[in-house]
């Protein structure tokens, strides 16, 4: 290869389990954030932010079960500057196999003197002291130089020099606020490169929000003018407006390869299944007109231009559905696919081998449905394999469900309930009428299972269309200052409501308890047969 042509490689961080779960204000338990975690690994991200042990006793959790399950990527903890979160990143990331310490501080005037109440010397020996101890436990330590782009440069420069002296191996230039615009935040970055003496030493990495709807341009930015990591986060969720979005930042340098001339590892054919893994697990909407992985990005129905479409693709498509793995046959199965027809058609859509007792769970939940609906579209098998997290403990399950309502009756419902607790089983039956049939049934399970939450938000969408649609629904409910997200889906309303209910309050028991446990007590192993499938498999 010449030497003009050769591309250098772009470190892509993902920070969508630990800045992108700030979006929505619910958190996800463990089983969750490792779904999200291994749909991540298929994606390919070089570096993996993946929460602040410290904060917690179930993000300690979260962070010690991704870095005992994750392969390939380096598993990042984020830690404030201070002595005892690092060593607390240090225990839970212990069982990875490559891991890093993302620590740091403010650097702005208004960090140091109104939040931190410091002066610049005290920041900048606090910083140095701080690398140095995350040194202790692992070569790989990112400096974050927090509100970077609103520090006085000089001293932005100086204690960049001395992290660096110090062992950190990256330095992280946050555009915090998210005001920063390419021409200014790009001039930064090359100042840096410029007046830091060592910065060859470290991978200088951006991190840019999107208050101004600038991240993905900033972060392209600054990585033209030297960077080499950057930082993201799929559907571009984080705080206050979000993050740089992952597939934006990827697609662009794709699409201008000529351009760019960087080197990426990401798998582009499967941000399409990590966006839509996220949106749900996260309980977010991805907007039609979302860049790459919206629905009108995707079908592209521009009425004047559609016979152009079809004789030539270019002119009209930047990009190819296909190369983010966006499914473009349509396949119906009915109740005579079988398990192999099941099996094979979620293989086409993008799944990842599992195991034959998930494969088994799965197949139930098919044919119930198309017991009901006859059809089943690729939109019911994603809304089926969305609503089936493995692993998540089920200490409430809907084994019955009788709603009786009408123009002039009082809504009532009946319910069943499978409780396992302790080793014992039991079932219990409760009825209850309320303001709606879903009331009713919400009031119902409250009754049986003796545990009450509070519904914060409630909304059902239909997943495909027609009078035997699958719906599909989301709650929120909180407990103890703690909220979780529930999803569920059916043919029925009612049902698919219930469903999201008790799938809330699981992962709301599951979170409490986590909370209530001290790292390394009773603590529940998820082991996933599917991941080692997976592994054997890919």
């Amino acid at each position: 290869m010449d030497a003009k042509d050769q591309r250098e490689k772009i470190f892509v961080l993902d920070t969508t389990l630990r800045d992108g779960e700030q979006a929505t204000g619910n958190s996800l338990v463990p089983s969750e954030k490792l779904e999200v975690a291994r749909q991540l690994s298929r994606l390919k991200v070089d570096i993996l932010e993946v929460g602040s042990p410290a904060s917690s006793p179930g993000d300690f959790e979260s962070v010690r079960l991704i870095a005992q399950e994750i392969d390939g990527p380096v598993i990042c903890a984020l830690s404030r500057a201070r002595q005892e979160d690092i060593d607390r990143c240090a225990q839970a990331l212990a069982g990875a196999k490559r891991k890093r310490i993302h620590t740091g501080i403010g650097v702005s005037d208004i960090y140091i003197e109104r939040k931190q109440h410091k002066s610049k010397d005290e920041v900048l020996k606090i910083a140095v002291e701080v690398v140095k101890h995350a040194k202790q436990y692992t070569e790989d330590v990112e400096f974050y130089a927090e509100d970077a782009t609103s520090a006085d440069q000089e001293f932005l420069f100086t204690i960049l020099q001395a992290v660096i002296e110090a062992g950190a191996t990256t330095v992280n230039i946050p555009d915090t606020i998210g005001y920063a615009i390419p021409e200014v935040y790009g001039s930064l970055i090359s100042r840096i490169r410029e007046r830091v003496p060592n910065i060859k030493q470290a991978t200088l990495s951006v991190h840019c929000h999107n208050d101004l709807g600038l991240a993905v341009a900033n972060s392209l930015a600054g990585l033209v003018n030297g960077a080499r990591q950057v930082e993201c986060s799929i559907n571009g969720i984080g705080p206050r407006a979000g993050n740089a979005s992952l597939e934006e930042v990827v697609m662009g340098i794709s699409a201008h390869k000529d351009y760019f001339r960087f080197l990426l590892q990401i798998q582009p054919k499967e941000l399409y299944r990590t966006s839509r893994t996220v949106a749900h697990l996260f309980g977010i909407t991805v907007p039609r007109n979302k860049p790459i992985v919206g629905n009108n990005a995707l079908t592209n129905n521009i009425g004047l231009h559609i016979n152009g479409m079809m004789k030539e693709r270019l002119p009209y498509e930047t990009i190819n559905p296909e190369d983010i793995g966006f499914p473009q046959s349509r396949v119906i199965l009915t109740a005579r696919a079988g398990r192999h027809g099941l099996k094979h058609r979620l293989k086409e859509l993008g799944y990842p081998p599992f195991s034959q007792d998930r494969l088994e769970k799965v197949y139930g939940r098919f044919m119930e449905v198309a017991d009901r609906k006859q059809m089943i579209y690729d939109e019911d098998l994603v809304s089926i394999m969305e609503n089936e997290v493995p692993n998540l403990p089920e200490k409430y399950t809907l084994t019955f469900l009788q709603v009786m309502n009408g123009t002039h009756a009082i809504p009532m419902a009946t319910v069943k309930i499978k409780k396992q607790e302790n080793g014992t089983e039991e079932t219990v039956m409760e009825s209850a009428l309320g303001d709606g049939p879903v009331d009713a049934a919400y009031k119902a399970i409250d009754k049986a299972i003796n545990f009450q939450v509070k519904l914060d938000d409630y909304t059902v969408q239909a997943v495909t269309s027609g009078a035997a649609a699958m719906a599909e629904v989301l709650v929120s409910v909180s407990k103890e200052g703690k909220k979780v997200l529930g999803h569920g889906s059916s043919t029925d309303i009612v049902e698919a409501s219930v469903r999201a209910y008790l799938n809330g309050i699981n992962k709301l028991v599951e979170k409490l308890a986590q909370e209530k446990r001290q790292p390394g007590e009773n603590r529940q192993e998820v082991v996933s047969k599917d991941e080692v499938v997976y592994r054997e498999q890919a």
